[in-house]
């Protein structure tokens, strides 16, 4: 497995920190998570952080967007996007069905005050991340 190279939009930074202080700690957790996520898996050597609709996004050559924010309309949660034309959270559903909440064919939603269930999230990271290489099996290799 080659080193990770990180590509970093600098104005990411400028949206975690406009996060209210209880917030930020969890996107923070979130971003930590993706970034680790993307460091195990074979065939990814770069992962580019930027911003997409205002929201810190994730990229790779082989994978699907990941984007994940806090709204003030929904202060007690935050999300985990994917893109909804994809087969992600239609298989999340499936495979995590009674782990996680979901927002229609786009999101994981977290509550604040609750722990993410790393190990299947790093399974939903991980999919979305390497999909155009998973899109074809079942469960997305999950």
């Amino acid at each position: 497995m080659e080193d990770l190279q990180l590509k970093i939009n600098p104005e990411v930074a400028l949206v975690f920190n406009k996060y209210p202080e209880t917030v930020r700690n969890q996107m923070l957790t979130l971003r930590k998570l993706v970034i680790e996520t993307a460091k195990k898996i074979d065939g990814i050597d770069q992962l580019e952080e930027t911003l997409k609709w205002g929201e810190p996004s994730y990229l790779t050559k082989i994978g699907s967007t990941l984007r994940m924010d806090w709204k003030a309309k929904s202060p007690d949660q935050y999300a985990l996007y994917f893109k909804c034309t994809s087969r992600l959270v239609e298989t999340f559903k499936i495979v995590f069905k009674n782990t996680f909440d979901f927002e229609g064919k786009r999101a994981i939603v977290f509550k604040l005050d609750s722990e993410i269930p790393t190990e299947e999230l790093t399974y939903c990271i991980k999919a979305a991340l390497t999909y155009h290489r998973v899109k074809h099996l079942p469960t997305l290799g999950i």
